[in-house]
C-alpha cells in the first residue's frame, strides 16, 4: 500500500507568490545597486541564492511526499529524502482526532503542505509528513522517532489499521477537542488581533509595491528606492513565518514581530513618498 500526496492549490500558490518575491528581490537589487556598489550587492545576494536552493528543497519535497507500507516498515519519502520506520520499532498507533495546535519549528509551513518538525500542543514535538493535520492525523511513537502522517479519506482507515497489525500494537486514541485550552493552546489561525496585525502586514506590502509602481517612474527618484522595497518584501517573508513560531511561545512577541514589520514598512513608505514626491 503506498500513497503519494498531490500538492494542492495552496501549495501552487504559496510556489507562485514566493517565485514572483525572489523574482522582484532579484531585480530590485541588480536595478537599484551600480556597479561601484558590488560588495553590497554581494552581500544581498548570497543570502538570496541560499533560501532560493531551500525553497527548491521545500517545493521537490512538496511533490515527492509519499507513504508506504512495505514488508520490513514503513516508508517515508519527502523530497530526497527516505525513512525507514521497522515494524518492531514502533511502540505506539495513535489515531490524533480534534483541531490541533501545531507550532512549527523548522521546515514547510503552507496550506496543505505541513512537513518538518512541529510542536504539537499537548502531544509534543513530532517530524510532520503532512498534508492538512490541523483536524487529525496519525501519530507513530517509534524507537526511531515520532512521526505524523495523513493519507486521504479514503485510504485513512486501512492504514492505519494496517500499521497496527504490522506492529502488534492496539490504535490509541487522542481526541484534541477534549484537552483543556492551557494545555492544547490557542492557534494563531483563531486569533482575531494576530489575523488583523497579519493581514495589515500583508495590505503595507502591497500598497507599497502599488505605490512604487504607479509614481516611481519618470519621478526622478534615487533608484536606491526601489532597494527599500526589496528589503520590504524580505522582511514581510522573516516576520510573518517567525511570528507564527513565536505566538506558540509568547503571543506578545508575535503581536510585536507583525506590528514591528508594519512599522518598518510605515518608515519606508515615508522615505520613498518624500524622494519622489520632492523630485
Amino acid at each position: 500500500m503506498e500513497y503519494r500526496a498531490k500538492p494542492g492549490i495552496g501549495v501552487w500558490l504559496t510556489i507562485l507568490v514566493v517565485v514572483a518575491a525572489f523574482a522582484i528581490a532579484l531585480w530590485g537589487i541588480d536595478y537599484s545597486l551600480d556597479p561601484e556598489d558590488q560588495v553590497l550587492k554581494t552581500m544581498l545576494l548570497i543570502p538570496a541564492y541560499v533560501f532560493m536552493g531551500l525553497f527548491a528543497l521545500l517545493v521537490i519535497g512538496a511533490f515527492n511526499l509519499s507513504y508506504k507500507l512495505g514488508d520490513k516498515g514503513l516508508i517515508l519519502r519527502w523530497g530526497f529524502y527516505t525513512k525507514v520506520v521497522p515494524w518492531k520499532a514502533i511502540t505506539n498507533v495513535i489515531r490524533v482526532e480534534g483541531q490541533s495546535t501545531l507550532c512549527p519549528i523548522i521546515g514547510a509551513d503552507w496550506p496543505g503542505y505541513r512537513v518538518g518538525i512541529y510542536l504539537v500542543k499537548g502531544i509534543g514535538p513530532i517530524r510532520m509528513y503532512t498534508t492538512y493535520p490541523d483536524d487529525g492525523f496519525i501519530f507513530i511513537k517509534s524507537e526511531v522517532g515520532f512521526f505524523g502522517l495523513t493519507p486521504p479519506a479514503e485510504m485513512y482507515e486501512r492504514m492505519l489499521q494496517y500499521i497496527a497489525q504490522k506492529a502488534e500494537k492496539e490504535i490509541e486514541v487522542v481526541n484534541m477537542d477534549e484537552l483543556p485550552e492551557e494545555v492544547k493552546g490557542q492557534s494563531e489561525k483563531s486569533d482575531f488581533t494576530y489575523k488583523l496585525l497579519k493581514n495589515l502586514n500583508v495590505w503595507m506590502l502591497l500598497a507599497y509595491g502599488a505605490y512604487l509602481l504607479i509614481f516611481f517612474p519618470g519621478s526622478g527618484a534615487p533608484k536606491l528606492v526601489i532597494l527599500l522595497l526589496v528589503l520590504a518584501i524580505a522582511l514581510f517573508f522573516f516576520n510573518t513565518s517567525n511570528a507564527a513560531r513565536l505566538y506558540h511561545f509568547s503571543p506578545g512577541g508575535g503581536y510585536a514581530i507583525l506590528a514591528l514589520g508594519i512599522l518598518v514598512n510605515g518608515i519606508f513608505f515615508i522615505v520613498s513618498f518624500g524622494e519622489i514626491s520632492l523630485k
